[in-house]
């Protein structure tokens, strides 16, 4: 297909493993609505599934296949990969899941939508308050809305909908995009920050069939991968904490009250927290943020935050020890968490 064939088309792209009858309907109830390609990405399904693939390409579907499951990440990027290929002229694409859960309608809504924003991620959001909604789904979404919220600056609704629609020079994006499962839907959220590509969600119906347990999304082991993804954002500041503390531990020791008097604090604090910002810093940079700004521009912006969160750390550590009971290190850890939560905030947003 050329370019000049497929340009103005979005492409419906299904990943399955081990269809049923569902996506035959749903692929059925299509053909009314849905004129463009439909590429159906075979996550290395069992052989008794060969004849709904077989019966989906009669119907006029394209469909690339895995020899082995690879997961629902390596599903979307395989069907991705084919898209761009096959369809360079397209404007993206409108992923859906296999199990009949996307209706006709909302597919052809996120479609329209890409079309009036061709340049955004489009997300087919549920309605999570009603009653229908599975309590792990409704509680899984809300945990993971509120860390992708706070953590990563990204705010949906929906932060686990398989109704997406992606416009092609994103998708092209996304194949270097790590994750090969679940947690792929999660990566591609935050990417969008990134690669700033704006975020329009549209209604949809809220349906779950048979309490959806034809879902192949693993409550403990897919969950763990979504999260560990959005607690290393936190992990990074950890380490620096946990540096900061030890060295100001040893430096309180060291020096002794009699050695600097009333500034004690005040140089302990700086010199711990020299060394702490420069580990945090590389692993921020490096690992965390994954930053395309030079060193020479977020340098300067790192160390000046330190600065000041140093000041505003001895400050108030001074006074906690003067005029609150407990032990000093005791308001150390509390006053710094407290500052960690808005130095993460700052870094997110200004510094990287």
């Amino acid at each position: 297909m050329t370019r000049e064939d497929a340009a103005g088309q979005v492409i419906l792209l299904i990943p399955a493993l081990n269809p049923d009858e569902r996506l035959l309907e749903l692929l059925d109830a299509l053909r009314d609505s849905w004129s463009d390609p439909i590429v159906l990405v075979d996550d290395g399904s069992e052989d008794r599934c060969g004849e709904i693939f077989d019966r989906a390409r009669a119907m006029g579907c394209q469909v690339v296949r895995h020899a082995r499951n690879l997961g629902k990440g390596r599903g979307l990027k395989t069907g991705f990969n084919h898209c761009l290929t096959h369809f360079p002229g397209a404007i993206g694409c409108v992923t859906a899941d296999a199990d009949g859960q996307h209706t006709p309608r909302d597919i052809a809504l996120c479609a329209d939508a890409l079309r009036a924003h061709p340049q955004s991620l489009i997300l087919g959001c549920r309605d999570f308050a009603q009653s229908n909604v599975p309590a792990r789904s409704m509680l899984g979404n809300r945990i993971t809305r509120s860390f992708m919220g706070f953590l990563c600056g990204v705010r949906v609704t929906d932060t686990q909908t398989g109704l997406r629609a992606i416009p092609a020079a994103f998708m092209s994006h996304l194949l270097d995009v790590p994750g090969e499962r679940f947690e792929y839907e999660t990566n591609m959220l935050l990417e969008t920050r990134a690669a700033q590509v704006p975020i329009h969600e549209v209604a949809i119906q809220t349906l779950y069939l048979e309490g959806n347990k034809s879902s192949h999304f693993n409550p403990l082991l897919d969950s763990f991968r979504i999260y560990a993804l959005l607690l290393k954002f936190c992990a990074a500041s950890a380490v620096g904490f946990v540096v900061d503390i030890a060295f100001f531990a040893l430096f309180v020791r060291l020096f002794a009250p009699d050695l600097f008097g009333e500034w004690t604090v005040l140089v302990c604090t700086l010199l711990a927290r020299a060394i702490s910002a420069a580990v945090n810093y590389l692993i921020n940079r490096k690992a965390v943020f994954k930053s395309q700004k030079g060193a020479s521009r977020s340098g300067p912006r790192y160390a000046l935050l330190c600065v000041i969160q140093a000041g505003f750390s001895a400050a108030l550590v001074t006074l906690c020890g003067h005029y609150l009971p407990g032990p000093l290190l005791l308001w150390k850890v509390a006053v710094d968490l407290c500052l960690f939560l808005l130095s993460f905030q700052i870094q997110r947003r200004w510094v990287f």
